[in-house]
């Protein structure tokens, strides 16, 4: 093999390589990709460096870090260079981590059963019920199948021996899968040859057994095609990105706990059309916040009454509540002789050595040979990290043991293992990083457990660093598993029914159509946000005469938008942290003053209605449903967020910025008209549109409608130029704007796409169809009686030499239509997203 970047390696014989075997001689079965990385250019693999963290940035693939100031803005971190497992290899620990699966379905089976294990002295009371993970609402519950662990991830390390031990359990809601398929898609973009030729197992038909037992195991009643649901604690969740991720994958619709009720100990999920049973629901909300009612109480996450859903037998909770007792480490010392007990065989695969030191022997062999091992909390939720005993001398070490004598159920010791290592690509070179995998199961067709053929590959932060954590940091890998011939996966149905045409996009949760219908309405206040801006600033940047003719009525319209924050405390405020005003005279300081104004209503984001403070509002609606946007979609959105993100310094920056955030909203309704299903999530989507828009429109119209007559005339053409009409009017008639033409084209053209009739129109004809779609009577008589008006209106009454009376009626007509438009928003959150007991509904969807 050619000198080059594997030579420069450095290997350290003292630890397990997960790559090579000596200093620059790659493992077997590595060898065909060591080859290929070798004879790859420096310049190719910084291409691919970039390519990976581009697809990262453009897909916001994010990890929340909860004390990272970035927050759930952090992206995800992935190493370019896969993490290659062989498949003899893989094959042995496949068959271990199921049978582990099945040990642990059936410890909890026990635990919250007969508790035969407590009886015969295999696992100590204290252990069980002296934890809050142990939930006693949950004894005596029988999941449907005796599942208790639909899903579960186990978390393994190599110690120097080349041997794979069990670092944890994860039993409750299990998270990575979905990073591990988002790491999959990068990295084998990144290196498309070599996954080909490698014959890597594909991930998919992981994804589609556990989308088929979920539906075979929900209870169902008749021949009803079953409901799954994931649910997620919300966008604030560090995983969440994973969320949105895997409903979209699998097809499930993703709910937050608001999303759901519980009606006759029957789960249902509150849709647009009305509530429709839900009969799985693939959980990512920890035990005790799933049911306020029998758990935690102070929970607004959860849902009343699901427990005794669950009870009654009416819902499957993939896992069950109760399932996180078994996450705690104090556990691996029991498991193999209750291996024996529960399966009849021995445990495949041993847990890295564990004392749980509630136990007087134990702890007695933990303070004797504290050097030699880690010392960890036995519980879930108990805030203290790994604290390593070689390191502790003096005062530390004294404290660490006087802690663990005054709790002693509260501490589990382990084994100190060496961790084995693998390269990452860091500063344009290969370098050592302890490295373990995350491994992940799910019930099977035939009520086994399957195995994902690949695992998330979990990378320590720095060099020579123990600890395998991505709150602290942590880098992840695409784990290859290589297979002797090429294979082929996918997510498709093997045949799809009838049953699946008919329900397909029935099921969108009322938040979800909620929130689409917002992200219309910031989208469309960020556009007329920018555009008033632009014309504001272009007008304060131009060295022509009459630029500034007109400038207070856009000052006006800014105030009336509420995009300009004119209040004395907030001028006040600017004035005193600017000190460029000092010695300036007053026209000077105005015109300062007015720039600072300006600037902070494009992009200072905590000033509300701001065009940075509705971007941060949109960016937020649209998190909650990303489920529902394309790749494309979130592309233009993610643009979109990032154009303030920095200061602005001066007028042609903000003008620049501007440009780019209205090619930004261009490109985002032109994939909504274009890339998005014409569902009842578009409509509603294209609902908040119409209606911010109109509300907006008539607004903006009132400025120059109350103003005296020399004014008025002035303020016509900024008024087309943030109505986006400007270049209509010329088209049309080649002249300076006029009042009554300029009027009819803003107000009363049904033709123009920025005039309030065909708003108007575009409202009644959209409203229809969700009110026939959806089943719910829509009353029509606000936008029909709004249709009249308009139609009705005289702008022959334009033509007399005083318009006062034609004014005056365009203002009534104005100041309706935006009570109008807050009408109808309201009429439309009353009507598809607030539901309260609806008798008829329920028998109907039922």
């Amino acid at each position: 093999m050619p000198a080059g970047i594997l030579l420069d390696y450095p290997f350290r014989p003292s630890r397990y390589d997960e790559m090579f075997v000596a200093r620059g001689e790659a493992r077997a079965h590595w060898l065909a990709f060591a080859e290929r990385l070798e004879s790859i250019s420096a310049e190719s693999l910084l291409q691919r460096e970039k390519l990976v963290r581009d697809a990262i940035e453009a897909d916001g693939v994010s990890y929340n870090i909860y004390s990272d100031p970035q927050g759930s803005r952090r992206l995800w971190e992935l190493d370019m260079l896969p993490l290659i497992i062989d498949d003899s290899e893989w094959r042995r620990l496949s068959a271990a981590v199921a049978q582990r699966a099945r040990l642990l379905n059936a410890i909890l089976a026990d635990l919250y059963g007969p508790q035969h294990l407590l009886a015969e002295g295999l696992l100590p009371p204290a252990l069980v019920f002296g934890q809050p993970g142990f939930r006693w609402p949950a004894r005596g519950l029988h999941p449907p199948g005796n599942i208790w662990l639909f899903s579960y991830a186990v978390d393994l390390a190599r110690a120097p021996n080349g041997h794979w031990w069990v670092i944890a359990d994860r039993t409750q809601g299990p998270s990575g899968a979905g990073y591990a398929l988002q790491n999959r898609i990068i990295v084998s973009n990144a290196f498309p040859v070599a996954f080909r030729e490698l014959h890597v197992n594909r991930l998919a038909n992981y994804f589609r057994s556990m989308q088929e037992s979920l539906a075979r195991c929900a209870p169902t009643s008749g021949d009803e095609t079953p409901l799954t649901v994931l649910l997620t604690p919300g966008p604030y969740n560090e995983t969440y990105f994973e969320h949105a991720f895997l409903a979209r994958y699998l097809g499930f619709p993703l709910v937050e706990g608001q999303d759901l009720t519980v009606r006759d100990n029957t789960v249902f999920l509150k849709t647009l059309r009305g509530l429709r049973r839900v009969h799985a629901i693939l959980r990512r909300l920890d035990d005790d916040y799933c049911d306020p009612l029998e758990l935690r109480a102070d929970s607004a996450l959860g849902i009343p009454g699901l427990l005794g859903a669950v009870r009654a037998g009416r819902v499957l909770m993939a896992n069950a509540i109760g399932s996180g007792v078994l996450e705690s480490g104090a556990f691996f010392g029991f498991l193999p002789a209750i291996c024996q007990r529960l399966l009849g065989e021995p445990l495949a695969m041993p847990s890295v050595a564990s004392w749980w030191c509630g136990e007087k022997p134990a702890l007695e062999y933990v303070l004797a040979h504290l050097d030699e091992l880690v010392i960890k909390p036995a519980f879930p939720g108990m805030r203290m990290n790994a604290v390593f005993g070689h390191l502790l001398h003096g005062e530390s070490r004294a404290k660490m043991i006087e802690r663990i004598l005054a709790q002693p159920h509260a501490y589990v010791a382990q084994e100190w293992v060496r961790l084995a290592q693998a390269p990452v690509w860091r500063h344009r070179r290969l370098l050592p990083r302890s490295v373990g995998i995350r491994v992940f199961s799910c019930v099977g067709g035939d009520g086994d457990y399957t195995v994902m053929p690949g695992a998330l590959g979990r990378v320590a932060p720095r060099t020579g660093m123990e600890v395998i954590s991505m709150q602290r940091g942590g880098l992840s890998k695409d784990t290859w598993i290589r297979a002797p011939n090429p294979v082929r996966a996918s997510l498709l149905k093997r045949r799809l029914g009838v049953d699946d045409l008919v329900n397909n996009g029935a099921d969108i949760p009322s938040r979800v159509g909620e929130n689409l219908f917002w992200l219309g309405r910031y989208t469309e206040r960020v556009e007329l946000g920018a555009r008033l801006l632009r014309a504001a600033i272009s007008r304060i940047a131009s060295s022509e005469d009459d630029a500034e003719q007109g400038l207070a009525g856009l000052l006006t319209a800014l105030r009336r938008q509420g995009v300009l924050d004119d209040r004395p405390d907030a001028r006040r405020e600017r004035d005193e942290d600017d000190p460029a005003r000092a010695g300036t005279d007053d026209d000077a300081a105005e015109e300062t003053r007015l720039e600072r104004q300006l600037a902070a209503a494009l992009a200072d984001a905590t000033q509300p209605g701001s065009v940075a403070f509705n971007l941060r509002a949109l960016a937020l609606a649209a998190g909650q449903v990303r489920e529902r946007l394309s790749t494309d979609n979130w592309h233009a959105l993610h643009a979109l967020e990032q154009l303030l993100t920095a200061p602005i310094t001066g007028i042609d920056q903000a003008l620049s910025t501007i440009d780019h955030i209205m090619q930004a909203c261009i490109t985002f309704a032109g994939f909504a008209l274009d890339d998005m299903t014409r569902d009842a999530g578009w409509r509603f989507l294209i609902l908040g549109r119409l209606i911010e828009r109109m509300e907006g429109l008539a607004g903006l119209i009132s400025v120059p409608a109350h103003a005296g007559a020399g004014e008025r005339e002035q303020m016509l053409e900024w008024l087309l130029e943030a109505a986006d009409a400007i270049v209509t009017y010329r088209a049309r008639y080649r002249r300076m704007p006029e009042l009554l033409p300029a009027l009819h084209l803003v107000v009363f053209d049904p033709t123009n796409p920025h005039a309030i009739r065909f708003q108007v129109d575009m409202l009644y004809e959209y409203i229809g169809h969700a009110a026939h779609e959806l089943g719910h009577p829509f009353p029509s008589q606000t936008i029909d009686l709004l249709a009249r008006r308009l139609g009705d209106f005289d702008l022959g009454r334009f033509e007399e030499d005083d318009p006062g009376q034609a004014l005056a009626a365009l203002r009534a007509l104005l100041a309706d239509t935006a009570a109008a438009a807050q009408t109808l928003s309201d009429e439309v959150h009353r009507r598809y997203f607030i539901h309260t007991a609806n008798p008829t509904l329920l028998q109907k969807v039922a």
